[in-house]
């Protein structure tokens, strides 16, 4: 098990669970907050925009957040996300599910 020193970036993954879905070219990613009273933090940390900015060359069309309040969780649309989906894509992952890993490793920029 490796240390975090006191001065390393948190990534999402410290404060949050993920899973992956799809729907053709589309991926569906939820994102929720191990602890509620971190999900304003995930808020501010997951917009449309940095997911879009961060994965310019995967995500070709809209991102799309839906907020559940009541879960402390969120829910992304990623649309044109899958190279044509699992029966079109020779991508070796044609589900997307790598999405919700990536997405996890970002760091929390604090403000």
């Amino acid at each position: 098990m490796s240390e975090i020193g006191h001065n390393a970036r948190r990534l999402i993954r410290d404060i949050a669970h993920a899973r992956a879905g799809d729907k053709g070219n589309t991926s569906n990613i939820s994102v929720w907050a191990n602890d509620p009273a971190d999900f304003a933090l995930l808020k501010a940390a997951l917009t449309p925009e940095r997911i879009k900015r961060t994965f310019p060359a995967l995500i070709k069309g809209r991102v799309t957040r839906y907020e559940l309040e009541h879960l402390s969780g969120l829910n992304f649309v990623l649309e044109e996300a899958l190279e044509g989906g699992v029966n079109r894509s020779l991508n070796l992952d044609s589900h997307g599910k790598s999405f919700s890993y990536l997405i996890l490793g970002l760091p929390i920029e604090e403000h």
